[in-house]
């Protein structure tokens, strides 16, 4: 007689992986060797008249399914969200704005949104897709397209996207639902799991429930459980003994329920960094609208920066170029780059500033030009800009 067999069940929802695995309960004795017992009247277990669950042996059936942790990437993931990396303040220069960079993680800037650093390490980036806090004690808050996070800092957080919410309360307790799934781990072992019809309960000591529409599964941990699908009745008392729809039987006592896992503790936001410092012309401090050519009143501004770099001892800098999205990509792209040129030819002569040019067009704006397909004239503003980054020195 072959050993009851093991499904593996698996269960998928947005940002979640459950693992249901229905481990077979132990085999039942070959009809062949023969066993004698008083308590059983001659009925023949592998009995063609005896009811059975379909795929096990007569008197075997599932156990209560395990369910594996939800997947907490979207908390382990997300906390990137939290790592802005901003400058020390520059003197003030007239004309121009100075600000903190926000940097990507290799450093690079990314050249869109505010940083602000407050100097213990915490501070706060607001950007085109939202805005992020971190407090500089290992929590922090951001809200970025839709999603909200928060890190408390010792090892507890939540997630929310409007549909998934993820709750983690650093103690290996967390809920996980979705709308429709529902998973809450206790952290002592016990749990509860709920999808649709499909509910599970697991009390951590062994006993454990499932139910899915007319199947319900119960085992209370002693070897001893019950099993009914609204066609096929079992009752296993634990001692060798059962009943399947009637009919004594002789079957293994089951196994118990296993424990279920714990949460992990979310890492705690580590301090913001500095990556360097971006002095932002705006439009019209340098340029016509649409022109490369530095105004002639924009001369005295340009001096003022060069000193700036000179006595702050700026061996590298970028000068990148911005436009708004009026006009073709190819004609922003051309305008931008010349723009950058134009800032890079201005302040060669008067520092020892290591400095390069670069073009991005219409591709890294700071605001909406265009607001629900309405123009935004503020918004294109602010993207027509020349940006001067000066990375930390290492």
């Amino acid at each position: 007689m072959p050993a009851s067999a093991r499904r593996v069940l698996a269960l998928t929802a947005p940002g979640l992986a459950i693992l249901l695995l229905l481990a077979g309960c132990t085999a039942t004795p070959d009809p062949a060797e023969t066993r004698e017992s008083s308590a059983l009247p001659s009925a023949t277990p592998s009995g063609p008249d005896v009811a059975r669950v379909a795929g096990y042996d007569v008197g075997d059936f599932p156990p209560v399914p395990l369910f594996a942790l939800p997947d907490l990437s979207l908390l382990d993931t997300s906390a990137s969200a939290f790592t802005i990396a901003t400058g020390e303040e520059f003197t003030a220069v007239p004309g121009v704005s100075v600000q903190p960079a926000h940097c990507d993680g290799a450093g690079v800037p990314s050249g869109q949104g505010t940083a602000y650093l407050y100097g213990d390490g915490s501070g706060n980036y607001v950007g085109p897709d939202g805005t992020v806090q971190n407090f500089g004690d290992g929590s922090g808050i951001s809200v970025i397209d839709g999603v909200t996070i928060q890190n408390f800092g010792d090892g507890s957080g939540t997630y929310t996207n409007g549909t998934v919410t993820i709750q983690n309360f650093g103690d290996g307790v967390g809920n996980y639902t979705d709308g429709s799934l529902t998973v809450q781990i206790f952290g002592d072992g016990s749990g509860n799991f709920t999808d649709g019809s499909t509910t599970i309960q697991n009390f951590g000591d062994g006993i454990g429930n499932y139910t899915d529409g007319d199947v319900r599964i119960q085992n209370f941990g002693d070897g001893s459980g019950t099993y009914t699908d609204g066609t096929v009745t079992i009752q296993n008392y634990g001692d060798g003994t059962g009943i399947v729809n009637g009919v004594p039987i002789e079957v293994e006592p089951i196994a118990p329920v296993p424990e279920l896992g714990v949460f992990p503790p979310i890492a705690a936001l580590a301090p913001l960094s500095s990556c360097g410092t971006t002095i932002t012309f705006r439009d019209g401090v340098l340029f016509d609208f649409g022109s490369s050519d530095i105004r002639p009143d924009a001369t005295a501004t340009l001096a003022t920066v060069a000193r700036v770099l000179s006595d702050a001892g700026v061996t590298d800098a970028q000068v990148s170029g911005h436009t708004d999205a009026i006009g073709s990509d190819s004609a922003n792209q051309a305008l931008s780059e010349s723009r950058a040129a134009a800032v890079v030819d201005a302040l060669s002569g008067q520092v020892d500033t290591r400095l390069t040019a670069e073009g991005f067009g219409e591709s890294r704006p700071v605001a909406a030009n265009e607001i629900d397909g309405v123009d935004n004239p503020a918004g294109r503003q602010l993207n027509r800009r020349v940006e001067i980054f000066i990375p930390t020195a290492p």
